[in-house]
């Protein structure tokens, strides 16, 4: 059979009446004065939460600028790539015969046996 705990004395400050104990203070409520832990843990709980967010606050601006100079990188190696296209056509095109020649006459070159003219512009009318 279980034994059962000795009475507990009553608390010296539970003895006493309640009265005012400064003139002119009223009289504290049951409970009053005491430290509400349970608004405490709240409080606490929040204080945590707040820092926990603000510490998220620096990673989440680095993130961002990552990912816009990810898109501008994105953007560059497209215009890039359709260089590259337009350069790989023309390299294609002039490794043909007509417009190698085209090509070399636009620099005033000539083939051998050829006689080179220059037709040079008549000067201005005043």
């Amino acid at each position: 059979m279980p034994v059962a705990a000795p009475p507990r004395p009553p608390h010296p400050a539970a003895s006493r009446p309640r009265t005012a104990g400064r003139p002119g203070e009223a009289s504290r409520l049951p409970g009053e004065g005491r430290i509400r832990w349970d608004r405490v843990g709240r409080i606490a709980l929040l204080a945590l939460l707040a820092i926990v967010l603000a510490l998220y606050v620096a990673p989440l601006k680095q993130w961002l600028a990552q990912s816009r100079a990810a898109d501008e990188q994105r953007r560059t190696l497209d215009a890039l790539g359709r260089e590259h296209d337009r350069l790989a056509t023309r390299a294609r095109e002039l490794r043909r015969e007509p417009a190698l020649e085209r090509e070399a006459r636009r620099y005033g070159m000539v083939r051998r046996g050829e006689r080179a003219f220059v037709i040079e512009p008549s000067p201005p009318r005043r």
